[in-house]
């Protein structure tokens, strides 16, 4: 049986990057409609050997549509997927449009697939960051409990699109023969710098984007007692987030029990001899469904119920794209 499949937002990187994670997971689409917007209109992007072109997005659009991949930002998602919903197609949403509302399920499918049963038409999509920190925990979390998190994060470019990468890359090119070029896709310039501000300041003083994973890791694991703490970072890096994470658990860990347990967890892949010079790289990650976790050691600060990891995770694929496959395979 094949689905009739729309993708909302395309020609973005999320939208490119999914439409290649369904031709390689051979997911059985009978019928696809590609959307964006009026620029992008009359683009062809290639699917299983044919040219489809991008349709602007209306809202009739759905009425073909068994599942709608809503892959354009919160505002285009508020704006239509409720319409999407009305035509009888199942949304997956990677926007932060949905995320907090009580009767919208936030999956991982690794971690809480029971909670897609609940839904009421639309399935929304974790936060990048906070699916490859979230991917990683839970494990732990299930065998010895999680009292506090504590994540530092390194985050590539592309998860602020398309523009962001090629900003990157035009400015550093331009830095190094002493041409300084004023950033539009950041506040400050990012070549050779780091910015610690991704997304607005709450009143809290932590940015939206740390807060999303104090929400959605509380959100997903069901357990709002698990006290998280994020400070969140944009380095020049084009693809591939990193996390550096501190965790105190409620039991007694060992780092040898957390490499025998990640190994045999689904959606990690351990990379952890650093006497060999292998630990999670953003250069290694890249294009790697796994999120890669090593330099695992105890923690100096939480003592024997503490534990030091380091992650990395292409945001484009768990963070994203791929997560949304996978759920897709789940309904």
């Amino acid at each position: 049986m094949g689905y009739r499949v729309a993708i909302v937002g395309a020609t973005g990187a999320v939208g490119r990057e999914l439409l290649r994670v369904l031709e390689e997971r051979k997911f059985p689409v009978d019928n696809l409609l590609l959307f964006g917007t009026r620029r992008s209109a009359g683009t062809e992007l290639s699917f299983n050997g044919d040219d489809i072109k991008v349709k602007v997005l209306g809202k009739r659009s759905f009425s073909k549509s068994d599942i709608t991949f809503f892959c354009a930002g919160a505002a285009v998602s508020v704006k239509f997927a409720r319409h999407a919903v009305d035509t009888g197609s199942i949304v997956i949403d990677n926007s932060s449009a949905f995320r907090y509302q009580d009767d919208v399920p936030l999956v991982i499918p690794e971690i809480n697939p029971e909670d897609m049963e609940y839904h009421q038409g639309i399935i929304a999509n974790p936060n990048c960051t906070g699916a490859i920190a979230a991917v990683v925990l839970w494990p732990i979390y299930e065998q010895f409990g999680l009292e506090k998190v504590i994540i530092s994060t390194y985050q590539a470019v592309s998860g602020a699109g398309s523009r962001a990468i090629q900003e990157l890359e035009n400015h550093s090119r331009s830095r190094l023969v002493g041409i300084y070029l004023k950033p539009k896709e950041f506040i400050h310039s990012l070549p050779f710098n780091l910015i610690p501000h991704i997304d607005s300041f709450e009143d809290n003083d932590y940015t939206r984007e740390e807060m999303k994973v104090v929400w959605e890791i509380q959100k997903m694991f069901h357990d709002d007692s698990i006290k998280v703490s994020v400070t969140a970072v944009r380095v020049p890096v084009f693809r591939a987030h990193s996390e550096a994470i501190t965790l105190e658990t409620k039991r007694k860990i060992r780092p040898e029990a957390v490499r025998k347990l990640l190994m045999r967890s689904k959606g990690v892949e351990v990379v952890d001899e650093p006497k060999a010079n292998r630990y999670p790289m953003p250069l290694t990650a890249t294009q790697k469904y796994n999120v890669e976790v090593g330099r695992i050691r105890q923690s100096l600060v939480f003592g024997e119920k503490g534990i030091d990891l380091f992650v990395s995770g292409d945001q484009l694929l768990k963070g994203a794209a791929l997560n949304a496959v996978q759920i897709a395979e789940l309904l």
